[in-house]
């Protein structure tokens, strides 16, 4: 019961994540300057976290994936994401970065790591059905076609930050790891902020809190609480009790911003929580945790041989 509790909770932290940018962008925030905040202060907790630890020094391979999968990956992922909650709801940037899962077996089954099931493509066609409802169900005209381009490629990007974290930082520890990607974030928004001109320290300054709330609570804690619940529960339980974050995000916008989405939306997102339920739905050996999250095997539900290593669930 504890693992699931703690599971349960860094679903609720991280689904707060949306509500606390919205908070901070209320402030006069810029994208920019909130990512390098975030990912600077996540980045120095995490490196106390290992200096208490002691974990052991990573190997120089292990440096240079986690620090390009932060630069690159999870720089780009977190970009669309932030970037696509300035221009539409909440709730829906939550239900479409969730296709991120179904987007990962795709991934898996065009490069020939995963042998297709029956269950599989019954979860693909349940998740692709329930994307064009969430999408189609508020009408083409109200939405926001940048926006939803930039949440779907926030899905698109986290998708292969996965399948290129579980083969590039094999052997790693998850917090060393975490690190180094919060590091690499940090390097790029702080360099684009430079070059952009659109670092603003003294707006930085008036969100204070928010960024403290979704580095601290939104990143660091919600890292830590699936950690250690996912070394009770195993990954598969784990991934399936994370699939609670979209509704967190979804019942707190709907109450705070008075988002309304539709009960065809509201089925598509079912649709699209379900299929994810499914694809996890299987009987498997545990894997041990390298890192945050469950191997891309275990948090899709790929029927091919388990992949070396798991994704951080560093994430949105």
């Amino acid at each position: 019961m504890t693992g699931l509790v703690l599971v349960l909770g860094s679903a609720v932290a991280f689904g707060c994540m949306a509500v606390f940018a919205k908070e901070a962008y209320a402030t006069g925030l810029g994208v920019t300057s909130l990512l390098e905040a975030r990912f600077l202060l996540a980045a120095l907790v995490f490196w106390g976290i290992v200096a208490v630890l002691r974990p052991g020094r990573p190997s120089r391979a292990t440096v240079q994936a986690g620090l390009l999968l932060g630069a690159v990956g999870y720089a780009t992922q977190a970009g669309l994401y932030f970037g696509a909650l300035t221009r539409i709801d909440a709730s829906l940037v939550a239900l479409l970065l969730y296709l991120h899962p179904v987007l990962v077996v795709l991934g898996a089954l065009a490069t020939g790591r995963e042998t297709p099931t029956a269950r599989t493509w019954a979860a693909l066609g349940a998740a692709s059905s329930g994307g064009a409802l969430v999408l189609l169900g508020g009408g083409i005209g109200h939405l926001d076609g940048l926006g939803v381009t930039m949440a779907c490629g926030a899905a698109a990007a986290y998708a292969t930050y996965i399948l290129c974290t579980d083969r590039a930082a094999s052997g790693a520890d998850p917090f060393v790891l975490s690190a180094l990607i919060t590091t690499g974030a940090a390097v790029t928004f702080g360099a684009a902020g430079l070059a952009s001109g659109s670092l603003d320290p003294g707006a930085a300054v008036d969100a204070l809190g928010w960024i403290v709330a979704i580095a601290l609570v939104s990143t660091v804690a919600a890292v830590t609480l699936f950690l250690r619940g996912m070394a009770r529960v195993g990954p598969s339980t784990a991934s399936i009790v994370s699939t609670f974050e979209p509704v967190v995000t979804v019942a707190l916008a709907m109450s705070i911003y008075g988002d309304a989405l539709t009960p065809v939306q509201l089925l598509g997102g079912a649709l699209v929580l379900s299929a994810i339920v499914v694809l996890n739905l299987r009987t498997r050996m545990p894997v041990t945790a390298v890192s945050g999250v469950a191997d891309a095997d275990e948090e899709t539900g790929l029927s091919g041989p388990p992949a070396p290593s798991p994704a951080p669930p560093v994430h949105a």
